[in-house]
This record gives C-alpha cells, structure tokens and sequence, in this order.
C-alpha cells in the first residue's frame, strides 16, 4: 500500500530535512572553531610555591580555596620544600620559574614568617603580564630587577578572603589562595586593594670583579644533591679567562680547593669535586655522585674567590 503525504506531511518533512542539514553544516562550520578556541585559551593557571611541606594538609586546603572559586582552575606545583622561612630561596626559584611560564599566570607564593605581623599581603603585576600573590618580604626582589614591575596593591578586600574571620596564622588558606584563584578566573584584580608605591627588597650583593679575581656568595644548595649555587654569572666568570679543561684554585669558606672547569660532572673522576655552569647560568661546585656540602662542610651562605687566569 503507497502511502500519500498530505501539504502539511510534506511541509514538515521538507523542514526536518533542512534542519538536518543546517545542523551538519554548522557543525562542520563550528568545530575546528572551537577546537582552535580550546588550543588557543588553555585554563586558568596558578602556579603555587610553600615552605609548608607536604606532611600536613596545608597545600590540599589552600588547592581546595582556590578550586572553590575557579572549578577548572589549573594548579602547578613549583615546590613546597622551600627552606622553612627562607625568603631568599622562595625568590631565588620565582626568579628561576617566570620565564617558563607565559603571559597572564598567577603565583600564589607563601614563604612567610612575618605572618600575621604588619607585612603587608600584596599582589604585584610584572612588565611581563605575570601576577605575584604574597607577602611583601622580599620574595619579589629578583624578579623585580629582571623584568619590572607595573603595578602594586595590597590585599585589603574581605569580599576576596576567605571566612568572616581570617586567621592570623593561615593567610596561605584565607587570603593569598583565595585572591590567586580570583585572579586566575578574571576578576579585576584592581578591585582587592589600594595601590602600593614600592615592595620590600632583599639585600643582595652580587658577585664583584676586580684585578685580583671575582668575590662572589654560596648562596644555596642544589636540593638532595649537596652541589653549592652561587650569585656568579656566567658573563663574570668568563671575564676571569678560564677554559673549559683549566684547573683552578677557588677558596670557599675559607678554604682553598683545586678543582677544573668542566661542562658536566662525568667529566671527571667519581667523588672528584668541578666547577661547571648549572642550567640557570650560574657558577656551581659540585663532586661527582657524591655532594660537595658534605665533602668539605659547606654550609651556606659562604664567601666564594675565584681568582683571575694566570697568563
């Protein structure tokens, strides 16, 4: 039996036709659009650093803030093995991360034993587009110098804290994490604060140059490896005249110790101690698979003299 379509049977089959099409069609139009959009805008991201540890659940409540207000926030670990109270160290891996990470992220960063004190919490702006989340210690010094600041507010906006009373131990979880999340998800950071002249600074010295040779500072350990980090660069040390395979005699701590310029440590025998230049582009001593700190009872800061080439 042939079934007939009366006008309106046809009409509605006509129109269920073009709306099949005009799907497909704006599907094949819409999704390499979104995609792109999906490569082009990735999540929110904070990249979060600590001396809290990872014994207690300190870090998991400060994440917890920050994805109760930003749900796909992206949270980055840079370490929370920072030296307990050690300002220095929590700037000198701020330096060594915010080239690696682009225009736009937000560190939350909590190295902070004036917690709870007149220190102010403050969030920075970089030349680079970057935001800081953190007290105004001194974290911010080596980045201040490398790549400038635009702009400074200290955190004084309950509406961007957490709980109607903030702790005066805790402001990782009450205040920096919840204006980090705040921040990443697009709020006007503007809004958490009046506007602040200047940050606290670090007295760093750097390395000096002079006829006798280069006076620089261990500074830091290289984490469980014992190797000594130093505030020499790579453009004052060559200023010496040292070639990679030259013996030198350098005095740290006192203590003089012949050693060669190499590039890497299986340039020399094992348990020998070299001078190299690490990945941050700084002088450091190491001892091959074994560590440099312990060997000779380096315990930093230390003074470092390297003297000149001798022609």
């Amino acid at each position: 039996m042939r079934m007939t379509l009366t006008p309106a049977g046809k009409s509605a089959r006509i129109f269920c036709l073009w709306f099949v099409a005009a799907t497909a069609f704006l599907l094949l139009v819409a999704s390499p659009l979104l995609a792109q959009q999906s490569a082009v805008q990735p999540p929110p991201t904070v990249v979060f650093m600590t001396d809290f540890g990872v014994v207690d659940d300190s870090v998991a409540l400060c994440k917890g803030v920050m994805y109760s207000i930003a749900p796909n926030l992206r949270i980055v670990d840079l370490t929370h093995q920072v030296n307990a109270f050690s300002i220095r160290d929590g700037a000198r891996f701020l330096f060594g991360a915010t080239p690696y990470f682009p225009t736009g992220t937000v560190f939350v960063v909590v190295v902070d034993p004036g917690v709870g004190s007149s220190r102010k919490p403050v969030v920075v702006k970089s030349k680079r587009g970057e935001f800081f989340v953190l007290p105004d210690n001194g974290l911010m010094t080596m980045v201040e110098d490398r790549d400038g600041i635009e702009a400074i507010r200290e955190i004084t906006n309950p509406d961007w804290m957490v709980g109607a009373r903030i702790s005066s131990t805790f402001h990782g979880r009450d205040i920096f994490s919840p204006v980090g999340a705040h921040i990443a998800r697009g709020d006007d950071w503007t809004q958490v604060g009046p506007a602040v002249k200047e940050l606290v600074r670090l007295d760093l010295k750097p390395a000096t140059v002079d006829d006798k040779g280069l006076t620089g500072e261990v500074i830091a350990l290289d984490g469980p490896y014992g190797n000594l980090i130093t505030n020499i660069n790579t453009g004052d040390f060559i200023k010496l005249g040292y070639q990679r395979g030259d013996k030198l005699k350098v005095t740290i701590a006192g203590r003089e110790v012949e050693m060669p310029f190499v590039r890497t440590f299986s340039d020399v025998p094992l348990k020998q101690p070299l001078l190299f230049i690490d990945s941050r582009g700084r002088a450091s001593f190491a001892v091959n698979q074994g560590s440099f700190a312990a060997v000779y009872g380096i315990d930093p800061p230390q003074p470092v003299f390297i003297p000149r080439k001798k022609n």
